[in-house]
């Protein structure tokens, strides 16, 4: 007899949904498993012989065939034992195969019939739903991580025994643990303790941080140590706003593929700070399959790279395809894989190797040291930095304190985003930096003053044509900040005035 039950195996961050068929028939007694299987599926023969006599269910002595389907995907990872042994029972007519059809059933087996929690089980959930199923059957410890998705049925189950109960028209077994899911939007965490109050000075550098968190912009800070641009970065997180609910199922979809356990919907936006020692590899992932880099983890955040200039030349260069287009595409020699990486790029760095360029007569470097320095940092790499700020010493107004709390500051990201957002709803974006030339054209409309000083800011060559979209997208932030519909020569002004200035591939970074 023929049953068929659903499953589905992760592939790198993809959830894969697989079709379990498995065929009954006299013969001499076999156990044959196809369908481009890894060695813990092969290897599930023993465990589901096993659960099933551990049961108080039959094993049949006869030949089983289990095809796993579609047969180019490469099924991995014990999480198909609960499909392959309730497939088993329903194909020897132990239990009733009528709801096979309509519930996934994902998890390990262990040789006593207790079911394991399997990786990636939010993921799968999401899968599910959108695989049109109407439930899905998952490990108790893992039961609450599936109910974070909407609009699908989630049945806990202990044991093989408690999966056929499901199939015959029972009740799944008691969710435990504490339903967190549904924290409250107004707990930020340890960010909280981290505000823009504690900044002394640098207005310029404050705004063009409330700039970047309003528009999605990426932004650099240049100075010398001491200035603040690594107290500045690390408040970033306390000015913008929540995950709404679609990013939050995106960041912890993530999680769970990595074999996290999640409890609950995130709320603060990812903040990844790598080490600059980190390679290429580990800054974009795909070092080995199913390895993914810190520009990934950041998805949906804030990528913040300190001492930017010390980062592998490799590295900074491997950032150009996500900064572009919001993607990272990994192709090696045995597998190929793309993932989302939409992040914000922060990012600090000195402005010479000693650090004390523009800081009065601290600096010894030779013009030599400083090429060399620039040079780390190359043209197109700059050239897809939006904001950056120049920060100096200034006792003066460290002495007058800062005029803004992240309180202020979240207030005025939040309507400037919600502008963007109601703008750009049929663009398939919803920032200012996400928007592509066409949106870009119909949204950043410049009055004459505008498009003057930009023509003649590309006729000087301080912008490239990259640029100059940046230039636009940036002023179309500034105007959302001050609530104006049309973009004017002021804003444009400002944003010019906040654009990295290369000439060729040397960045300068120590404009006073």
């Amino acid at each position: 007899m023929l049953a068929r039950a659903h499953a589905f195996t992760i592939d790198g961050l993809h959830t894969r949904h697989v079709t379990v068929e498995v065929d009954v028939r006299p013969g001499l007694p076999a156990f044959v498993i196809v369908g481009l299987a890894d060695a813990a599926v092969r290897e599930a023969r023993e465990r589901i012989q096993s659960a099933i006599r551990n049961s108080g269910f039959q094993f049949p002595s006869r030949r089983i065939t289990a095809n796993l389907a579609p047969a180019d995907v490469r099924k991995a990872g014990p999480g198909l034992d609960l499909a392959l042994a309730c497939a088993v029972l329903a194909a020897t007519r132990q239990l009733a195969g009528e709801r096979l059809e309509q519930i996934a059933l994902v998890g390990e087996l262990g040789l006593d019939g207790r079911v394991r929690p399997a990786r990636g089980t939010l993921a799968i959930a999401h899968a599910a739903r959108a695989a049109g199923l109407d439930a899905l059957a998952v490990a108790g410890a893992s039961a609450r991580e599936a109910t974070l998705v909407g609009g699908l049925r989630v049945a806990a189950v202990e044991h093989l025994r408690s999966a056929v109960r499901v199939l015959d028209g029972g009740d799944g077994d008691p969710l435990t643990g504490v339903d967190r899911r549904r924290a409250p939007a107004s707990r930020r965490g340890a960010s909280t303790a981290l505000d823009l109050a504690d900044v002394r000075g640098q207005r310029s550098a404050v705004r063009a941080l409330l700039t970047a968190a309003a528009g999605g912009h990426n932004l650099l800070f240049s100075g010398p140590p001491g200035t603040g641009k690594t107290m500045l970065a690390q408040r970033m997180p306390s000015i913008l706003p929540p995950l709404v609910e679609r990013e939050a199922i995106e960041v912890a979809r993530l999680s769970s593929l990595l074999g996290a356990q999640v409890s609950s919907l995130a709320r603060e936006r990812p903040f990844r700070a790598p080490h600059h020692t980190v390679s290429a590899a580990g800054l974009v992932g795909g070092a080995r399959e199913r390895m993914i880099g810190e520009v990934v983890l950041a998805h949906n955040g804030v990528l913040f790279l300190d001492e930017l200039s010390e980062f592998s030349r490799a590295a900074l260069e491997a950032l150009r395809q996500p900064l572009e287009d919001g993607r990272v595409a990994i192709a090696r020699a045995a597998h190929s894989a793309v993932y989302p990486a939409r992040f914000m790029l922060l990012a600090a760095t000195n402005p010479c190797p000693c650090g004390h360029a523009g800081d009065g007569d601290r600096c010894r470097c030779s013009d030599a040291d400083l090429a060399r320095h620039r040079r780390r940092l190359s043209g197109p790499l700059i050239d897809r930095i939006d904001l950056m700020v120049s920060l100096h010493r200034d006792e003066h107004s460290r002495a007058r304190g800062s005029t803004m709390t992240s309180r202020h500051a979240l207030a005025q990201v939040i309507g400037a985003r919600e502008r963007q957002a109601a703008r750009l709803r049929r663009e398939g974006v919803v920032l200012n930096a996400h928007m592509d030339v066409r949106a870009t054209a119909r949204h950043a409309r410049l009055d004459t003053a505008g498009e003057d000083m930009l023509v003649n800011a590309l006729r000087a060559g301080m912008l490239s044509s990259r640029g100059e979209q940046r230039v636009r997208r940036v002023a179309r932030t500034i105007a959302d900040l001050h609530g104006r519909e049309r973009v004017c020569a002021a804003d444009v002004g400002a944003a010019l005035a906040l654009r990295p200035v290369f000439a060729g591939t040397a960045a300068r970074l120590d404009a006073p």
